[in-house]
């Protein structure tokens, strides 16, 4: 629906392989209770404004896809380590690149760890 748009039950039922309308049903249900879905005046589903941000927070739209942010970081560090790496077998003067790479890829890390998990124990 995030893509999509408005969707009916049918096809969040097809799009996501759910065997049944009424498994669809159930998990949408839960989703219009949580605030993330509503129905519309025609009976479809939609995720709601005020939502939309929520759930999409962390991703980035890279065509139709729904990219994590933090894999363009992982393409990132995994071409630089590997690079270092490769070269700090031939030449010494790539250590230090390999050891501020690598500080460089646990800083990301754990600054969006802590992130989120403020965000799961603060709301916000």
């Amino acid at each position: 629906m995030a893509r999509k748009g408005a969707s009916d039950l049918r096809d969040v039922q097809r799009d996501l392989g759910l065997s049944t309308a009424s498994l669809a049903s159930y998990h949408l249900g839960k989703l219009v209770e949580a605030g993330y879905v509503e129905r519309n005046e025609r009976g479809q589903y939609v995720v709601t404004k005020d939502s939309e941000k929520t759930l999409l927070e962390g991703y980035s739209r890279v065509g139709a896809v729904l990219v994590p942010q933090l894999f363009f970081f992982a393409v990132l560090f995994t071409g630089l380590v590997g690079f270092f790496a490769f070269m700090s077998l031939r030449y010494a003067s790539y250590v230090p690149l390999l050891v501020a790479t690598s500080v460089a890829i646990l800083a990301v890390l754990w600054y969006q760890t802590l992130r989120i998990w403020r965000r799961l124990a603060y709301g916000g």
